[in-house]
């Protein structure tokens, strides 16, 4: 048409052939793109492989009593069960998933939610039929779901085994923790139960001393007095059992005091590290423990807003609650943090929090540090220059 300029493609390569060029910059870019287009259809390769491993896609939504099942062949939904939650009951269903065309464990992913110990009788089950397991966050699931509007356990396994196919190229199978880490994690469960039980009678009693007359904070104090005792006892064998358990197990021994090596981190702080990072093999670096503890700072940015970093309150409330004490700690006995903390605060006119925060997260480095080089932490450590 006339008043139209025809689009013209530059291609630096037809250029080069054309002109009969070679160009070793063009050359070298090509051979980098080939190898790139190369490793991109090895890792569509992967991904479609694990995808088509598995035909089924079973949900469950787990609870005390009963367990619902939503099985989906592909994106087709099969039928829904719902059963006890019974070791028998978990053996009946499974065998009848078998009569189904084509059924085998090994092309069928069971995902399922984080519930505590409600879906222990179904994990050890599949985990001892060799079964590939997905144990997925409620939050996550829930987000990818939309806006839900109705909630019941049927609905819920429907979502959670389309979640499970949806994903299916982003599935992360699960792996039970050793045995001695699950005695630990128990242990240092029924230790914080005492505590809090403790803290429970306690403080009341403490209390009273200002508005009670000594008679009746007397006569309070002597009834819970042998219930008091008796706690202290059993938080005392508990401390004795955890203390003999990391003993008795050499990788947990090493690794316990690699952690307590670094000054602030405690008995109990450093344990709790150790459950929450599965022995330092599900996070493996110190970026994904401080974003797991709420110690990392995000921006949230838009536009022309640039918002401040702040930390998420999605994160292990426990494990940031021990860090905190352990920040504290750290600040009044480790020279250099002490240093830290007061140039930013008193010189900078830092936020307190802000710098306990980023005391917090130089406790993660150097606990991830010690760990990675095998090596206790060295408080005058100076780098060897070669």
């Amino acid at each position: 048409m006339p008043g139209l300029r025809p689009i013209l493609r530059f291609n630096p390569l037809s250029v080069c052939l054309n002109k009969h060029q070679i160009e070793i910059r063009v050359s070298r870019l090509i051979s980098k793109v080939l190898i790139v287009f190369k490793r991109v259809n090895l890792d569509l390769l992967t991904i479609n492989s694990k995808v088509m491993e598995f035909t089924y896609f079973i949900g469950t939504d787990v609870s005390k009593n009963e367990l619902d099942f939503a099985v989906m062949c592909g994106k087709t939904l099969l039928f829904h069960q719902e059963i006890a939650n019974t070791e028998q009951a978990i053996t009946l269903f499974i065998k009848g998933l078998t009569r189904l065309p084509a059924f085998d464990l090994d092309n069928a992913v069971f995902c399922m939610e984080h519930t505590g110990i409600y879906n222990n009788h179904l994990l050890a089950y599949l985990h001892k039929k060799k079964a590939n397991i997905w144990l997925e966050s409620a939050i996550q699931i829930k987000r990818s779901s939309g806006n839900i509007r109705g909630k019941n356990d049927k609905v819920d396994a429907i979502r959670i085994a389309d979640y499970a196919y949806t994903k299916r190229d982003k599935v992360r199978l699960w792996a039970p923790k050793r045995e001695v880490i699950q005695q630990l994690a128990g242990l240092t469960s029924v230790r914080t139960r005492l505590i809090e039980a403790k803290k429970m009678l306690k403080t009341p009693l403490q209390e009273q001393n200002s508005f009670n007359t000594k008679r009746v904070v007397s006569k309070g104090a002597a009834v819970c007095s042998h219930t008091l005792k008796a706690i202290d006892a059993d938080l005392e064998k508990a401390e004795k059992a955890i203390d003999e358990l990391i003993a008795k197990d050499p990788e947990l021994k090493r690794l316990f005091s690699l952690v307590a090596s670094v000054i602030g981190i405690g008995k109990v702080t450093a344990t709790q590290i150790l459950i929450t990072t599965n022995e330092f093999k599900d996070i493996t670096n110190a970026k994904q423990y401080a974003c797991y503890a709420g110690v990392a700072p995000f921006i949230k940015e838009s536009g022309i807003f640039k918002g401040k970093g702040r930390v998420s309150h999605m994160a292990n409330k426990k494990v940031k609650t021990l860090l905190h004490m352990s920040a504290i700690v750290a600040i009044q006995y480790n020279q250099d943090l002490k240093c830290y903390y007061n140039r930013k605060v008193n010189e900078q006119k830092k936020n307190k929090m802000s710098v306990i925060n980023a005391v917090r997260n130089k406790l993660i480095l150097r606990i991830f540090a010690c760990v990675n080089h095998n090596s206790t932490y060295q408080n005058n450590y100076q780098k060897l220059l070669a």
